[in-house]
């Protein structure tokens, strides 16, 4: 089983080709919103890992994912520190000096 981080550009490549078969790089570029060199150094890294094979053809390239046994693992995310307050720490108008109180 491979294990890809969720969040990453490998996840969503892989989630595109999951999805839609066949597919170019043109494609996963468009989809993607990413420039044509970033897609393919993406995904001769996946190639390198024998996750994707890349077929050139005459002015297309597509791209065919070998294997489907992934594992999307992330980061445990912390939840946002919400601070509580305790009624007591405020101070009232009353326990206060100054022209604002008067």
């Amino acid at each position: 089983m491979i294990e890809i981080v969720k969040g990453t550009l490998e996840e969503r490549i892989i989630k595109l080709l999951q999805k839609t078969y066949p597919i170019t790089v043109k494609n996963i570029q468009d989809n993607l919103h990413l420039s044509e060199n970033n897609v393919l150094r993406n995904l001769k890294k996946l190639q390198a890992k024998r996750i994707v094979v890349l077929e050139p053809l005459p002015g297309k390239i597509f791209v065919r994912l070998l294997r489907n046994d992934f594992s999307f693992v992330g980061k445990k995310r912390q939840r946002k520190f919400i601070k509580h307050h305790k009624e007591g720490k405020h101070k009232k108008p009353e326990d206060c000096e100054g022209m604002m109180y008067s």
